[in-house]
């Protein structure tokens, strides 16, 4: 029997695109042949994974967990929506999003165990039995030591309250009572889905993000007929209050409140913080959406058969 050393395993892995575990147990069973182990994983029905991940996958679910002041949640992509609906593929979303509870960071979690096996070799599984390009892109967490985790689950999928094409999850850290907190830690996650902001606050919008925005502006203005002629001072003072506007829409507490449009979030919660007894602080959010920055390749059938017609 020839030795399996991990270099072997490293190789074969290199090859196929299948899990350690997998490579390791098809050179156990060919002897340690690398081609015959290749041919033993497309029996199986497992290196054609290796085929499918260069396809963008861009579609799929994402998926909420809770667990007392802990929330965590994952996305599970797809190529197609279609695979959304397989049974298979939302229960793994819910169980990756239970142990991103238990995980430090999303490198952890793709190395935690899952059914006998780590998390990334049951996403390779996922590819081999689902026929499709699967990735599980990202993880966060979000804890508070005394307060609540509450979460919204946008565009529900089947019915469900966990998995959805956007899920939000808001950490208020309050002494308050624990139903109020839940109520508008609902609303706020609501306004979140809704609104998308950059930040929860100023300080924490990209650097260059903010000076990409200036830039923007900065042309806008020059572009303003209202601006022509007017000393520098005054076009700074524009840019000044533009760029003030750009904040109040991008910061959660300094938005219009969705639910409310004659509040900003910021307000709402001071209200809301009567009724819980104490003093309600956003200590940090999370929205994720199917696919978002994913590029997705569009086919131009049109564009395609109309090249096909040209004389090489």
């Amino acid at each position: 029997m020839a030795e399996i050393t991990a270099a072997l395993v490293k190789d074969l892995r290199e090859k196929t695109g299948v899990g350690m575990m997998d490579c390791k147990k098809a050179l156990a069973e060919t002897d340690g042949n690398i081609e015959a182990a290749v041919d033993w994983l497309r029996a199986k029905g497992l290196s054609k994974a290796a085929k499918k991940a260069d396809r963008a996958a861009a579609e799929g679910i994402v998926a909420i967990a809770l667990a007392g002041n802990q929330g965590a949640v994952v996305e599970l992509n797809s190529e197609t929506d279609f695979v959304a609906r397989n049974a298979a593929f939302q229960q793994a979303a819910n169980a990756f999003a239970k142990l991103a509870l238990k995980a430090n960071d999303h490198a952890a979690l793709l190395e935690s165990a899952h059914e006998g096996e780590k998390v990334s070799d049951a996403v390779t599984h996922l590819i081999a039995t689902i026929g499709e390009n699967i990735t599980l892109r990202r993880s966060a967490k979000l804890e508070v030591g005394s307060g609540v985790i509450a979460a919204y689950v946008h565009a529900k999928v089947d019915g469900s309250d966990s998995i959805g094409r956007i899920g939000v999850l808001v950490a208020l850290e309050s002494t308050g009572d624990k139903a109020a907190l839940e109520s508008i830690g609902k609303k706020v996650a609501m306004h979140i889905a809704s609104a998308s902001p950059l930040a929860l606050t100023e300080a924490e919008i990209p650097a260059d993000r903010v000076e990409r925005e200036k830039t923007v502006i900065g042309e806008q203005i020059k572009e303003d007929p209202k601006a022509v002629g007017k000393p520098q001072q005054v076009l700074d003072k524009m840019l000044e209050g533009r760029m003030r506007k750009f904040f109040e829409e991008s910061v959660l507490t300094k938005q219009v409140f969705v639910l409310n449009p004659d509040q900003t979030v910021e307000a709402a919660l001071a209200e809301a913080a009567k009724a819980a007894g104490a003093p309600i602080a956003v200590k940090g959010f999370v929205r994720f959406a199917v696919g978002e920055g994913v590029e997705k390749k569009v086919d131009d059938f049109a564009a395609e058969v109309a090249a096909m017609q040209k004389p090489t």
